[in-house]
C-alpha cells in the first residue's frame, strides 16, 4: 500500500506514472484498455488512488502533461480513459471492485484526522487498512471537502463522491461530523484521546485585497460564494460582475452560478460558512458562475497577459464560449461605492507581473485609471487555512506561508505523533497532490507507531516475444474530442462531460506509446551493422564513439532517445541478430493480476 519513496530509473522512463504524485501506471492501464482488458485497466487505476473515479473526472492530470505522445500531436487523454473504466466497475458501477482487502489483524493504535477533505479520507482509507482504529473530524456537516464544497456538481456528479466516500467509510472509519478543531474540540483533546493525529483542514477561508471600498456590500470572496453556492443558497449579483483573479476556480463558480436555480432545489446540508485565504485558480470559475447566478455582463480582470495567467487553457476557452469578457494586465486600483454598495472597479496598467527572478511581484502605471461598472466585485485571489484553530503557541509550527509547518518526507508536524497534509500543509493545490499526502502520512504514521515495514517493489523487466506494432496505425490516430454537453444544453446539474464510448475509449487508448516497454541490446551479439540507426523513422538510434562518454572507452555506442521513441519495433524487426528486442517494467504503477487477486479483489 505504500508509496515508494524514490523511482528507478525504469519508473522515470515512464513520464505519465512518475508525473501522477501517487504514481499511477496510466500507460498500463490505458494499454489494458486498448487490449479490452477493462478490469485489469481499473484495478490498475484504482490500486494506488481511493479516488479514481473522483479523479476520473476532475484530476488536474499532470500525466497528460507529461506523457510523450503530447511531442508527437497531442497528449493521452489519460484521466478520461479512467472516468471510462471507473464507470464499469468503480464503486458508482455498484460493482465492489475496489482493492481495500481487510485481512491484517485490527491493531490498538487510533488515529484522529481533522478534516473529512480528499487528503484525510485518502489516509483513513489507506491506516484502515492496515487495521488501525480511525476516527475522521468535520467540521462541516458532510465528508468530502472541497470536492463536494468547491468543484460545481456539472463536473462531478455528487454521487460518484458519495459512491467513494463510502467505500472508505464501509472500512470501518468512524466520522464525527459537525465537530470543528478549536470550537468543539482542542488539539490538545485530540493528542490525548488518540495515539496519532493527522492535521488535515481545508483553505476554507478566503483572502481580501488591501484597497479601498472592499468593505463595501456586493463585495464578495469567491470561496464564499462557492460555498454558498454549493449549498444552494441563493446568491444576488445584479446584472454586471466583475472578478478579480486569473485562475480556475473563478470558472467553475462562473458556471455554477448558471445553475443556481437547481442548486437551490436542494435542501440545506448545514454546513457552516468560514469568514476571512484561493490562489489564482479562483478567478475564472467565479465569472463564469456569476453568467449563471444571472448576471448579464462577466468581467474577469487579471493581472497577467493571457499567456501568463495561471488557469488551465481550456477552462479559459470554455469561458470565451460563455460570454465572458477578460481584461487582461490591469491591476485593481479601488473600488467605487455608492450608498455603501459597490458600483465599480477601477482599475490601473501592469507594468510587470514577475521581477528578473521570475518572483511575484506586480508594478503599475497608477497615472492611467479605468473604471468598469460592477453590482458585485468577486475577489478571486488566495485561500487560508484558520491557523487561530490549531491552538496559538500549543500548536504546531507555522511556515512563512502560514500554514503548518512539516518535514518534507515524512509530513510530521512540529509536535510529536502530529502530521499535515494537505491545504493544511501546503495551501491550495490540485486534488490528486492531496491524496499522495494522505497516503504519505498513513505510511509515516505506520512507520512511527512499530508497524511492519512493507517491502518495496524492486521492479523486473518481462521479455515480450514477437513485438511489433507495424499493422497498427496507432500512430496515425489523432487524439479523440471527449464527449459533452453542447453550449446550449448545460443546464442544470447535468455533467458537461459525457465520458467516452466504448469506440472512442479504444481508439484513444490505442494511441498510448507504451513508455513502459523499453528495448533491449545485448551488447554481446551486436555487430554494429547500423541498420537499425537506418530503418528508425524518427531518426533517434545513433551510433558514436565510446569515448565522448568515456575518454578512456574504445569501441562504438549505440545510443536511442527514448523521450522520442514511439515504440514502433520496426528497429527490432530490422536486427540481423536479434540483438535488440522488447521488455515491459512491472514496477512502481502495475501490480501483477496475482498480486492484485492477492490484495483482495476478486478478478
Amino acid at each position: 500500500m505504500s508509496l515508494p519513496s524514490s523511482l528507478s530509473y525504469y519508473d522515470k522512463n515512464i513520464p505519465c506514472m512518475a508525473a501522477c504524485p501517487v504514481h499511477t501506471n496510466a500507460g498500463a492501464y490505458v494499454a489494458a484498455i486498448a487490449a479490452g482488458d477493462d478490469l485489469t485497466a481499473y484495478l490498475t487505476a484504482r490500486m494506488p488512488n481511493p479516488f479514481a473515479s473522483v479523479c476520473g473526472r476532475v484530476c488536474a492530470a499532470p500525466c497528460e502533461d507529461a506523457c510523450r505522445r503530447g511531442a508527437v500531436d497531442s497528449p493521452i487523454a489519460i484521466r478520461a480513459l479512467k472516468r471510462f473504466v471507473t464507470e464499469k466497475y468503480g464503486p458508482e458501477s455498484g460493482s465492489d471492485r475496489a482493492v481495500t482487502a481487510l485481512d491484517r489483524p485490527e491493531r490498538p493504535e487510533s488515529i484522529g484526522i481533522v478534516g473529512g477533505g480528499p487528503a484525510g479520507l485518502a489516509a483513513a482509507h489507506d491506516l484502515r487498512i492496515r487495521g488501525y482504529q480511525v476516527t475522521v473530524y468535520e467540521a462541516t456537516q458532510l465528508l468530502g471537502g472541497m470536492m463536494v464544497l468547491g468543484i460545481p456538481e456539472y463536473r462531478l456528479d455528487r454521487s460518484v463522491v458519495r459512491a467513494e466516500i463510502d467505500t472508505i467509510v464501509g472500512l470501518g472509519v468512524d466520522v464525527r461530523l459537525g465537530t470543528k478543531l478549536g470550537r468543539d474540540v482542542t488539539l490538545e483533546d485530540l493528542r490525548s484521546r488518540h495515539d496519532g493525529v493527522m492535521l488535515a483542514l481545508g483553505a476554507t477561508l478566503g483572502r481580501g485585497l488591501d484597497i479601498p471600498g472592499v468593505e463595501a456590500d456586493g463585495v464578495l470572496r469567491a470561496i464564499e460564494f462557492l460555498l454558498n453556492v454549493n449549498q444552494g443558497f441563493h446568491v444576488g449579483l445584479g446584472e454586471r460582475v466583475v472578478v478579480i483573479g486569473g485562475g480556475n476556480v473563478a470558472m467553475d463558480a462562473a458556471r455554477t452560478a448558471l445553475r443556481a436555480a437547481a442548486y437551490g432545489q436542494r435542501p440545506d446540508v448545514g454546513v457552516e460558512l468560514p469568514e476571512g485565504d484561493a490562489d489564482l485558480t479562483e478567478a475564472v470559475d467565479v465569472a463564469r458562475s456569476a453568467v449563471r447566478v444571472g448576471a448579464k455582463q462577466v468581467t474577469i480582470v487579471s493581472l497577467e497577459s493571457p499567456e501568463e495567467m495561471p488557469a488551465a487553457a481550456f477552462e479559459i476557452e470554455e469561458a470565451k464560449k460563455e460570454g465572458i469578457r477578460f481584461v487582461h494586465r490591469r491591476g485593481p486600483q479601488r473600488i467605487e461605492v455608492s450608498d455603501g454598495r459597490a458600483t465599480g472597479l477601477t482599475v490601473v496598467p501592469v507594468l510587470s507581473v514577475f521581477d528578473e527572478n521570475g518572483r511575484f511581484a506586480p508594478t503599475f502605471d497608477v497615472a492611467i485609471e479605468e473604471t468598469l461598472e460592477a453590482d458585485t466585485v468577486i475577489l478571486a485571489i488566495g485561500q487560508a487555512i484558520d491557523v487561530q484553530a490549531l491552538g496559538g503557541d500549543s500548536g504546531p509550527d507555522l511556515s512563512p506561508r502560514r500554514t503548518i509547518e512539516v518535514d518534507a518526507g515524512s509530513l510530521a508536524t512540529s509536535l510529536p505523533n502530529v502530521w499535515a497534509a494537505g491545504d493544511a500543509a501546503f495551501g491550495p493545490r490540485n486534488l490528486i497532490d492531496a491524496i499522495a499526502e494522505g497516503r504519505r502520512v498513513a505510511d509515516s504514521v505506520h512507520k512511527a507507531l512499530g508497524g511492519d515495514e512493507e517491502a518495496g517493489r524492486t521492479g523486473t523487466m518481462i521479455p515480450l516475444r514477437n513485438f511489433h506494432r507495424l499493422t497498427d496505425l496507432y500512430d496515425r490516430i489523432p487524439r479523440q474530442e471527449i464527449p459533452s454537453l453542447p453550449t446550449e444544453r448545460r443546464i442544470g446539474l447535468a455533467e458537461v462531460e459525457t465520458g467516452f464510448s466504448e469506440e472512442g475509449a479504444r481508439r484513444e487508448a490505442q494511441r498510448c506509446l507504451r513508455c513502459f516497454s523499453n528495448i533491449q541490446l545485448d551488447v554481446d551479439i551486436c555487430v554494429l551493422c547500423g541498420l537499425c540507426v537506418d530503418v528508425c523513422p524518427f531518426d533517434l538510434i545513433s551510433m558514436v564513439p565510446a569515448a565522448d562518454f568515456d575518454s578512456e572507452a574504445v569501441g562504438t555506442a549505440l545510443l536511442l532517445d527514448e523521450k522520442m521513441c514511439i515504440r514502433c519495433g520496426l528497429c527490432i524487426e530490422r536486427c540481423p541478430t536479434d540483438a535488440l528486442s522488447m521488455s515491459t517494467w512491472v514496477g512502481v504503477g502495475a501490480l501483477p493480476m496475482p498480486e492484485l487477486v492477492k490484495a483482495g479483489v476478486e478478478a
